[in-house]
């Protein structure tokens, strides 16, 4: 019965270390599924300005950190302001013509057209009665021709007179054409542009800080002569961290978008949360700069892993270690 009980009991305990030995191998593949490797994203931005200028001044040092909107360097603005001023003045000009062609001649000039209406208009009528009493006295042979003539002559003066005296007020009463206006009109839109172009020129004198960031390097001085798209300052952005790593086909079930991971670096114990944000629909051939335990020519798969929040732990191009995490893991608490 000895040998018996012995076998029985050898059995039952390698049936409870097997037991042990699939529990155990399930909680590791809940806990953490798939381990990848990648570095830390450099993200950086080159700061310029869209104008050409003297440099006047730069606000910020190396390392400094500086918040999205904060002035960081300045053009010399004297020129731009005069080019604005020279356009607002031009600007005043169109406007101050438009308007003069809308409200059309004043009183003054449309009674004093009238006033030479009535002018010529008397003329016309005293030549009139005048020729007429010459006409009589050359048929009666009391006026020479030379006099008819002459009176003759004179009415037909004060008749060209009195027409062109009524074309004139016609036209002041009438006020400008519809043509003239519409000039005037597209001649103040163009100043308003050229005022805008001018303000926006000036305002670009002043750098401004695109996100919040780190200043990583100051390239020029005061004094400094720039070009447009000169950089002046480059400007790391460091949140949110982006994490650049790659899956080979076959993982590719297991980092879907969204997925949660946990990241950790060689340098501390930290771990840091983040999940999954892109999966590239491209394959390519494994990169040399990738850090993995055995580098393979297999075509992988771009994943960018998206961190919210950090702390000066996670540095750009670092290398770090990340494991996708499994249905049945727990991620822990932020920073942890």
């Amino acid at each position: 019965m000895k040998p018996l009980l012995r076998i029985l009991a050898l059995v039952i305990l390698i049936t409870l270390v097997a037991l042990a030995w699939w529990v155990w191998g399930r909680a590791g593949k809940g806990d953490a599924d798939l381990t990848l490797y990648g570095n830390v994203d450099i993200r950086e931005v080159e700061l310029a300005f869209r104008q050409p200028g003297r440099l006047e001044s730069l606000m910020y040092e190396e390392g400094a950190r500086v918040h999205q909107g904060d002035l960081l360097a300045e053009l010399d603005a004297r020129p731009y302001r005069d080019a604005l001023a020279a356009a607002d003045a031009a600007y005043r000009r169109a406007e101050a013509e438009l308007e003069k062609l809308r409200r059309g001649n004043r009183p003054q000039e449309i009674r004093r057209a009238e006033a030479e209406v009535n002018l010529f208009a008397a003329l016309e009528k005293r030549l009139a009665a005048e020729l007429k009493r010459q006409k009589e006295l050359a048929a009666s042979a009391f006026a020479s021709q030379q006099e008819l003539d002459k009176i003759h002559a004179d009415y037909d003066e004060a008749v060209a007179g009195l027409l062109m005296a009524q074309q004139t007020h016609s036209l002041l009463r009438e006020g400008a054409r519809a043509e003239d206006i519409s000039a005037a009109e597209a001649s103040l839109a163009a100043a308003v542009a050229d005022r805008d172009q001018a303000q926006t020129a000036l305002d670009d004198t002043r750098l401004i800080a695109p996100a919040d960031g780190i200043i990583m390097s100051r390239v020029l001085e005061p004094g400094s002569m720039v070009t447009s798209q000169t950089p002046v300052y480059t400007l790391s952005l460091p949140d949110p961290v982006y994490v650049r790593v790659y899956a080979a086909e076959p993982q590719l079930g297991q980092v879907a978008p969204g997925t949660p991971v946990r990241v950790t670096t060689d340098s501390s114990s930290q771990v840091y949360q983040g999940h999954i944000g892109f999966v590239s629909p491209k394959a390519e051939f494994t990169p040399k700069t990738v850090e993995t335990t055995a580098l393979r020519t297999d075509l992988v798969y771009r994943l960018r892993i998206i961190i919210p929040k950090t702390d000066e732990g996670l540095r750009q191009g670092m290398p770090v270690t990340i494991q996708v995490l499994g249905p049945a893991a727990t991620p822990a608490g932020p920073g942890s």
